[in-house]
């Protein structure tokens, strides 16, 4: 291949990862701020979502290796569900990335008389880099979808670098039953396969040390499973 056309194909590449990030982000803006339209419609799995989340987190603190319970990260984290829901109350504190300004301005709003401590950072999990050695767990659900399988690859690169000793990556996500990539193109996201997740996560150089399927979510809905990951 010469290099014009290399150039070209790499324009065009570019181009449609632009496309697939820009598809998603029009979209969540025109989501209403609210944990119904973080799920979708679907508010009435919140509470059994937060406590198959929290039974998974105790496990995990039954392991031998076990994390810190002093700072979490509650990545992809829309108006601060998850966090308000069960991290803080694991964690002292617990900082939130999410790329839509709105959702992080609500999620501000509503931790604001609660006795969170944490910052907030708005920008996409594809551009963010956690500080060093920060982290005891980063909790990532329900966002990874959004982001390429290299960006994701390189995501959870950087997350390892944000751990600390004894930290872990909790992912939380949607896999499809088909063994293939689903796209949606209403949100502009993928479901990925359980395979390629597995193999995504060992490309990062991470290995998975638990996994859990979430129980009790209506039979119609993608199978939802957590996978606790730490580096090799």
């Amino acid at each position: 291949m010469d290099s014009d056309t290399k150039s070209g194909f790499d324009n065009e590449v570019d181009s449609k990862e632009s496309a697939f990030y820009l598809d998603a982000a029009k979209y969540w803006e025109q989501v209403p701020p609210t944990v119904d339209g973080m799920l979708g419609g679907l508010s009435s799995i919140s509470d059994i979502d937060l406590k198959g989340s929290q039974r998974f987190l105790n496990s995990i603190y039954q392991l031998v290796e076990c994390p810190g319970k002093e700072r979490a990260l509650d990545g992809g984290a829309g108006i601060g569900r998850i966090t308000q829901g069960f991290l803080m109350k694991n964690f002292p504190v617990v900082d939130l990335v999410e790329q839509d300004r709105h959702f992080l301005e609500e999620g501000k709003k509503s931790l604001k008389p609660t006795n969170h401590r944490g910052q907030f950072f708005n920008i996409g999990l594809q551009k963010f880099t956690p500080e060093n050695c920060v982290y005891d767990i980063m909790w990532v659900q329900w966002v990874l979808g959004h982001l390429t399988d290299e960006d994701l690859i390189s995501f959870l690169r950087r997350c390892k670098l944000g751990l600390k000793p004894r930290g872990l990556i909790v992912l939380k996500e949607n896999l499809t039953s088909s063994g293939e990539v689903e796209m949606d193109n209403t949100d502009s996201s993928v479901t990925r396969p359980h395979a390629l997740v597995v193999e995504l996560i060992k490309k990062a150089g991470l290995r998975i040390i638990k996994e859990q399927k979430q129980q009790r979510f209506p039979s119609d809905l993608y199978e939802v499973r957590m996978f606790a990951i730490q580096p090799v």
